[in-house]
C-alpha cells in the first residue's frame, strides 16, 4: 500500500504518545556508553511542515502537538528534540520518529530506516541527509526480518505501519513473535491506532499470549474532528527499557488531565 503519507497526520495526539516515548526510551538507552542499533520499518520523510496545506487539512496537529507542547517539562527528551528541530528549521517543524531518533542517536550507533513510497523515500533521503544512516526503499517487514539481529545487537525497533493494510492486524503478531525468536536482547517497539469498533484488540491479545513480559501502553484522546475514527493510541512493547513503564504512567496521568472535558 503506497497512498498512506503521514503529513496529514503528523504531530496529532497518537504522534505525542509515541514520540515521547521513543525519545524518552531512546534518551535512557544512550546513557550507557555502549553502541546501539536503532531500526524503523516505516520511517516516513522524517521532518513535517506543519504549515503545510496538507498538514492543516486534517486538523489534527491543531488538536495534537498545537495542545501538547507545553505538557512536557523543558528537560524531557521529546521536549528537548523539539525545541532543537524548531531552532534548526522553524517553529512549525515537527519531526518524524527518524529524526527524533537522529537526533537521540550517537556517532557510536547506526541507524537503518527503510520507506517503500519513492516520494516519501526521496524526502526522508534529503531530510536526514546531515545524521547519515542507512535508508532503504523496501518494505519494512523484508528488512526487520534480514537486519534481525542487527550489528550491534543491543537496539531499538520501531514498527510503526499505517493499518491501511487491513491483513496487518493478522499478521503482525507472528512477525513480531519471530523477531523477538531471532533477536531475543532487542527493544521492539509496535504503534497501533485505537480505532471506534476496536479492530486492534485480537491483534494485541495474540501478542500478549506469544509474549506474555512485553508492556501494553494505551492512552484515550477525543476524535480530531467529526468523524475521524481514531480515539487513542497504543504501543505495545517488547524489552522495554528500565523506567519505561513508569514514564508511561506518568504520560497517562497527562493524557487525561489535559484532556479532561474534551471526550
Amino acid at each position: 500500500m503506497l497512498s498512506y503519507q503521514h503529513i496529514y497526520h503528523a504531530g496529532n495526539l497518537a504522534d505525542v504518545h509515541k514520540h515521547s516515548m521513543l525519545a524518552w526510551a531512546l534518551s535512557y538507552m544512550t546513557r550507557k556508553d555502549k553502541p546501539l542499533s536503532y531500526l524503523e520499518t516505516h520511517a516516513g520523510r522524517g521532518l513535517y511542515d506543519l504549515a503545510d496545506a496538507a498538514a492543516q487539512k486534517t486538523g489534527e496537529a491543531a488538536k495534537g502537538i498545537a495542545l501538547a507542547q507545553d505538557w512536557f517539562a523543558p528537560d524531557h527528551p521529546y521536549a528537548q528534540v523539539l525545541a532543537r528541530i524548531h531552532d534548526k528549521y522553524s517553529p512549525n517543524a515537527y519531526p518524524g520518529s527518524p529524526l527524533i531518533a537522529a537526533e537521540a542517536l550517537r556517532p557510536m550507533d547506526s541507524i537503518h530506516l527503510s520507506e517503500l513510497h519513492p516520494q516519501e523515500f526521496a524526502a526522508l533521503k534529503d531530510n536526514m541527509a546531515s545524521y547519515g544512516g542507512i535508508f532503504r526503499q523496501k518494505d519494512g517487514w523484508d528488512m526487520a526480518m534480514s537486519l534481525c539481529p542487527p550489528e550491534p545487537r543491543r537496539g531499538f525497533l520501531l514498527i510503526d505501519p499505517s493499518f491501511e493494510v487491513k491483513s496487518d492486524y493478522d499478521t503482525i503478531p507472528g512477525t513480531i513473535a519471530k523477531l523477538h525468536r531471532k533477536w531475543g536482547v532487542g527493544g521492539i517497539m509496535l504503534w497501533y491506532p485505537i480505532l471506534t469498533g476496536a479492530p486492534h484488540r485480537p491483534m494485541i491479545k495474540a501478542l500478549q499470549t506469544a509474549i506474555p513480559d512485553a508492556l501494553t501502553h494505551e492512552v484515550s484522546f477525543p476524535p480530531a474532528r467529526p468523524g475521524h475514527r481514531m480515539v487513542g493510541s497504543g504501543l505495545f512493547v517488547v524489552n522495554a527499557p528500565y523506567g519505561f513503564a513508569q514514564e508511561a504512567q506518568l504520560l497517562t496521568a497527562l493524557f487525561q488531565d489535559r484532556l479532561s472535558g474534551t471526550m
